[in-house]
């Protein structure tokens, strides 16, 4: 399976799962938590996950291992029930994806934009905090500000939400006057 298909795959888990969360009032909270310790027993067991990930490896067996593990993390009834049903459907390889999305619809139901911010240096806090408000104001969101840093961008700052960029950038201002140079030769 391919990875846009994964991704598509994940979406639709990722929307089920925090429809259902809704509906029976469950803590997104520890959804998320519980998600993110068994996508990380990928990483932190690779002997695990080549099982658990490995279409050679019959789906009964990747069933009754993942009930095993089930029982000892102790996850909501929820995201035992999702792990599980992966598991008889050989889909484990959609939990990291499924993890992203379901974080991100969480902000969108939460009505919170994530920002990423790139500067040339780190940010310090009360800068970060300071953008971060500015671009509250911007949106009308709740907005969490993600800090990069790029010496690339020569100087100022690039702003990304969603698919909108907000270029402030030294290297984007330089192209600009480039550009209306060469227009007026």
């Amino acid at each position: 399976m391919d990875k846009v298909t994964n991704k598509t795959a994940a979406l639709r888990y990722a929307r089920a799962l925090l429809d259902v969360a809704l509906t029976e009032k469950t803590d997104l909270d520890r959804i998320d938590r519980d998600l993110a310790s068994f996508s990380d027993l990928f990483t932190e067991h690779p002997t695990l996950a080549k099982v658990l990930l490995n279409p050679a490896v019959p789906v009964p067996r990747k069933h009754d291992a993942v009930t095993e593990l089930m029982k000892l993390i102790t996850p909501l009834p929820i995201v035992s029930k999702l792990l599980t049903l992966l598991a008889g459907r050989d889909r484990l390889v959609l939990v990291p994806d499924l993890l992203a999305s379901f974080r991100e619809r969480v902000l969108d139901h939460r009505h919170v934009v994530r920002a990423d911010v790139t500067t040339t240096t780190a940010l310090a806090a009360d800068r970060a905090d300071a953008i971060e408000k500015s671009l509250a104001r911007v949106t009308g969101s709740t907005v969490t500000v993600r800090t990069h840093v790029d010496p690339s961008i020569v100087g100022g700052v690039v702003v990304r939400i969603g698919s909108t960029v907000y270029d402030g950038s030294v290297t984007r201002q330089l192209e600009r006057m480039k550009v209306q140079l060469a227009e007026n030769v």
